[in-house]
């Protein structure tokens, strides 16, 4: 089942679907040499908006959750991808320890740590699960839906190496998002590869570093392809020093969503589109589509108990809000059973690995559908992400749709890559 455009402003797109399949050659060149100046993220999961007159992505996530949600049939392709990192990272690598996110009361993470426990063994390799936390006495044994069980262990560090009482890994891969901050017993990990690094972690990144690196791809990519880069490229603004306590501290805010909006207006005249324009004011920290709020109007962000403010304030943790970005807000027009959707794009290495529709019956398609109540959809990604079928109709080929959001998720992934080089406080630095 695969979701429908419910727009008929779909010239662009079709376009821009056509210009992808004749450059494909050029493209996966392209994305090749990139791979070899920059290290891809680990792995990564890619929220992409389809307009019809634009498609683009919205968010990066580096340290992806719901591995679960992709059909058994896309586990050949992540085994691969997983064996393709591994043997760049730590050729020998024989133990690797997953460093497990807080959400271990929740049986859909458990099946998702099942999941990629399934991936990295098959991919060769012994798999430990381990929680940070002191209060932690002993090992724990969590029963899953399917009547399995995960252990998890207290991580242990010693003479300068993490590992678990008897296990010693090469590897220790991170599928905690650090948002609470980097714990101490993860600082300073030298003789072991940690992945992602803690700067990727949210205590440290921040989206507007990502959607510069991002903005910079577009515009090489739009060149390469002879296209307009805003086709693909959600245009934002950074605002710090945010106080969501006071009246005017949304003034520095107030004055991006107007400059953004008026972008906005200039490029829907451009292509003829009868659309009220929108923007989504972001937590530049935020994690799990928290701290998001859908704007038209800067009005909107001065009452102090309106919804704008309130969204903002649901920051995970209880993080207080105090920088934001201000991003061109990109509408879902795809339909799954009446209700809106969006693509999500997983990649491991520089692999697209898999992906699943988001679908939110409650949530409009100028809204943020990373929200309670949302539903995933598995979809055939696995083969139609790399194997288009060129002198198809454009709009009409569903591998041709997933292959553009393939590669649209790659770009992204790459602007991760530009990213944590730029933001590695380890990073020598020449002048």
């Amino acid at each position: 089942m695969v979701p429908h455009l419910t727009t008929a402003l779909t010239g662009p797109i079709n376009e821009l679907e056509q210009r992808i399949l004749e450059s494909l050659p050029a493209i996966e060149r392209w994305f090749r040499l990139e791979w070899m100046e920059h290290t891809p993220p680990f792995y990564s999961a890619v929220d992409v908006r389809n307009a019809g007159f634009k498609l683009a992505p919205v968010d990066c996530d580096l340290f992806p959750m719901h591995f679960n949600s992709l059909t058994p049939e896309m586990m050949p392709l992540a085994v691969q991808a997983s064996m393709a990192a591994i043997e760049k990272i730590c050729p020998e690598a024989r133990n690797l320890l997953l460093i497990a996110d807080r959400q271990t009361h929740s049986s859909f993470y458990l099946s998702h740590l099942q999941r990629l426990i399934q991936i990295f063994t098959q991919a060769g390799l012994n798999v430990r699960v381990a929680a940070v936390d002191e209060m932690m006495g002993g090992p724990v044994t969590l029963d899953l839906p399917d009547g399995s069980h995960i252990k998890l262990e207290p991580l242990l560090r010693q003479r300068g190496r993490l590992g678990l009482k008897d296990f010693d890994p090469c590897t220790i891969l991170l599928n905690n998002d650090l948002s609470r901050g980097t714990p101490r017993v993860l600082e300073h990990v030298y003789e072991q590869y940690l992945l992602p690094p803690v700067h990727a972690g949210w205590g440290l990144r921040r989206k507007s570093k990502h959607f510069e690196a991002y903005e910079e791809l577009a515009k090489k990519f739009a060149k390469l392809l002879g296209m307009d880069p805003w086709l693909i490229n959600p245009s934002f603004g950074h605002c710090g020093q945010v106080r969501l306590d006071r009246a005017d501290g949304l003034e520095g805010v107030k004055d991006q969503v107007d400059a953004q909006l008026t972008k906005v207006r200039r490029k829907y005249k451009e292509y003829g589109i009868n659309e009220r324009p929108f923007v989504v004011v972001k937590a530049d920290n935020g994690t799990q589509g928290l701290g998001l709020a859908t704007v038209r109007d800067p009005r909107e962000l001065d009452d102090m108990d309106g919804p704008v403010r309130r969204r903002m304030r649901a920051v995970n943790d209880g993080r207080q809000v105090n920088e934001v970005i201000v991003q061109e807000g990109v509408p879902t027009y795809e339909r799954l059973n009446d209700a809106v959707a969006e693509p999500v794009v997983y990649t491991i290495d520089r692999y697209v690995v898999g992906g699943f529709y988001r679908i939110h019956a409650e949530r409009g398609m100028d809204e943020n559908l990373n929200a309670p109540g949302s539903v995933f959809v598995p979809l055939a990604f696995e083969t139609a992400a790399q194997l288009p079928k060129p002198g198809a109709r454009p709009g009409a080929s569903v591998p041709n749709r997933f292959y553009m959001y393939g590669v649209i998720a790659r770009l992204s992934m790459l602007a991760a890559a530009y990213e944590l080089e730029v933001t590695d406080p380890e990073a020598e630095v020449y002048d």
